[in-house]
């Protein structure tokens, strides 16, 4: 395959049959290993992936503001190491 001067690449109607893109749908791009991964916006596993992300951005924000802002990075190390 080729990619045009814009970026695009044409999909071969097999491959979207295989994974479930229909015309107009929306699709995700992510990285793993170095590859390009494109997979359906709908797909099981992009719904699991966005419920992992809600799930770890809730932890996150219970979690704020609930440091000690008195350690700085040097102890927090230490206190770690020497456990």
């Amino acid at each position: 395959m080729r990619v045009s001067s814009k970026g695009q690449v044409t999909i071969p109607r097999d491959l979207r049959e295989l994974v479930g893109i229909e015309p107009n749908s929306e699709v995700i791009f992510t990285v793993e290993d170095g590859r390009l991964m494109l997979s359906s916006k709908n797909s099981s596993e992009a719904i699991q992936e966005r419920v992992r992300l809600a799930g770890l951005l809730r932890t996150l924000e219970a979690l704020e503001g609930t440091g000690d802002a008195e350690i700085d990075a040097n102890t927090l190390m230490q206190m770690t190491r020497d456990r």
